[in-house]
């Protein structure tokens, strides 16, 4: 019965997408929905965009190890993210009115940079991509019995043709029915296993005191550390093509605003249900634990609660994670064909063959993704791992784009990006150092671009005889 549920509900999303491609008339509507989104839709989006994998199933676990510390990456970073990016850069960014991310890059430094920042975006996306799959793998898995392998196979086939069928259009209507069954599921499951638990009293008393303190302890290594997992999603997720996707699908600039606050708080306010529901069954079922901690969320509600909360529950995340993962496909697709492809064409494409060329890279970063999600599982890595790319090659250029234009220059953004990407590398993977690699990598993207920018006026100023 539930099994047959699930797969109604998937087929209904996809008919869903498959229905958007009415609304479908150019590329524009394609990629950003005709820039005609509402406050509601543009809001759900923002929410959806974050609500996925990571919080269901690595931030749960994340918190059953580390309490409230492990989650200051996800969800407090993400809900970071979108207050800075609301009240920082979507106003700038709305009025400039650009088809992708990639265009900004192109119209501050050129094109050479453009493509070095857009090759920099696309291996953002490889990880996130895979970190959906992987979900997706995992739910199907315990609903229907199949291998992880087949799962995250079959997933790639759905989730491409649902891209392929409706892009921002699909995402964006089905992201905000999903939002709302998916909440209705979350706070029915916290309500029951709460009440079971004897009250939110009752667990807080049951939870070693430690799980619940937001702040390190007193020391300069833990405090760098602290310092960076705030950063990792809450900066490094700045420089996004998704987030900027749906920025830019928004009807005005005054939506495109007001839908990062209200899908931010949105957000944060429903990511704490999830965690509920896991300490709840720490509590009341601690045999729940053993193994993959990822699955603790699943397993609880697949084995004690009624079917009929199964259904929703279930049905929803399904449905829901495949629009995320839908979403993190077309944004990286949406750079491929914009600003990598195209320039590289001989002769200008017509709007339907840039249609075609989205499509195609559609294609090409699902199976890509799926790739890397057959050889990684953790999903927690892959979505960090995907915002530091981004945090310490495309932020300092992008920033100087957006507030400072009079001082960007081609020079100095090409080194900010390759001296971040050489220092994050060689303090991750060649050397062991107390402070994070990512601050590094920050720190040295930042001042390659101050050194690129002295350089460029030293070679611009006439020689004093």
């Amino acid at each position: 019965m539930l099994l047959a549920a699930v797969v109604g509900y998937l087929v209904l999303t996809v008919l869903v997408g498959v229905f958007s491609m009415r609304l479908i008339k150019n590329s524009g509507d394609f990629m950003n929905a005709g820039r005609s989104l509402p406050l509601f839709l543009s809001s759900a989006a923002l929410f959806a965009l974050w609500f996925g994998s990571e919080t269901l199933f690595g931030a749960t676990s994340a918190f059953l190890k580390n309490g409230l510390l492990g989650i200051i990456e996800d969800p407090l970073g993400g809900f970071l993210c979108l207050l800075l990016f609301g009240g920082l850069f979507a106003r700038r960014l709305y009025r400039m009115n650009l088809l992708t991310l990639g265009d900004l890059y192109r119209e501050a430094y050129g094109r050479q940079v453009e493509q070095l920042a857009a090759l920099f975006m696309l291996l953002t996306f490889f990880g996130y991509i895979a970190a959906q799959l992987v979900a997706l793998g995992l739910l199907l898995e315990m609903l229907a019995g199949i291998s992880l392998t087949q799962g995250i196979i079959l997933s790639t086939v759905v989730v491409s043709i649902y891209t392929l069928a409706g892009g921002m259009w699909a995402i964006s209507i089905t992201d905000f029915a999903q939002s709302i069954i998916i909440v209705a599921g979350l706070v029915w499951a916290c309500v029951l296993l709460v009440n079971e638990a004897g009250g939110l009293a009752v667990l807080a008393q049951s939870t070693p005191p430690e799980h619940f303190k937001i702040l390190p302890p007193p020391t300069t290594h833990d405090w760098l550390h602290y310092l960076a997992a705030w950063m990792t999603l809450g900066l490094g997720s700045l420089p996004s093509q998704d987030i900027f996707q749906r920025m830019n699908a928004s009807k005005n600039e005054r939506v495109a605003v007001h839908s990062f606050y209200w899908g931010g708080v949105i957000y944060l306010l429903i990511a704490v249900l999830p965690l509920l529901i896991v300490l709840a069954a720490r509590h009341l079922y601690p045999h729940l634990l053993q193994g993959d901690m990822q699955q603790v969320l699943p397993k609880v509600m697949l084995t004690k609660m009624p079917l009929g909360l199964q259904i929703v529950f279930f049905g929803a995340l399904l449905s829901a994670i495949f629009s995320t993962c839908s979403g993190a496909i077309l944004a990286p697709a949406s750079i491929l064909s914009e600003n990598i492809v195209k320039p590289l064409l001989r002769k200008p494409l017509t709007d339907k063959q840039f249609l075609l060329l989205l499509r195609l890279s559609v294609v090409f970063m699902a199976f890509s993704g799926c790739l890397m999600a057959l050889q990684r599982t953790n999903i927690y890595a892959l979505v960090g791992e995907a915002s530091l790319l981004g945090l310490v090659t495309l932020l300092v250029p992008m920033t100087v784009a957006v507030f400072l234009p009079k001082y960007a220059h081609a020079l100095p953004a090409a080194l900010s990006m390759m001296a971040g990407l050489v220092a994050w590398y060689f303090c991750e993977h060649l050397v062991q150092t107390a402070v994070p690699a990512l601050i590094w990598g920050s720190l040295a993207s930042s001042g390659a671009y101050i050194t690129g920018w002295g350089i460029h006026r030293l070679r611009k100023r006439p020689l004093v005889r």
